[in-house]
């Protein structure tokens, strides 16, 4: 069973939007958005935010520019 799978089988994301984001070395999403998907079936999964774990000091105007695009933050 995988990481998602034990942290998201508790949880009824139904008719939820789920926006993931996450800290990388080198896989950026890797299969999460997919996987994602397919354990949040009736869920709306938004584009994520893969971030490079020795970038996130550096990452606010990137954050920023990500909730403005998936119209989370307005502009």
């Amino acid at each position: 069973m995988s990481f998602l799978s034990v942290h998201l089988a508790g949880y009824n994301l139904s008719g939820k939007t789920v926006i993931p984001f996450m800290t990388h070395e080198g896989s950026r999403m890797g299969h999460s958005e997919n996987d994602i998907k397919a354990l949040c079936p009736k869920s709306n999964v938004l584009k994520g935010l893969p971030i490079r774990g020795s970038q996130v000091k550096q990452a606010e105007e990137d954050v920023m520019k990500w909730l403005e695009k998936i119209e989370m933050l307005k502009k």
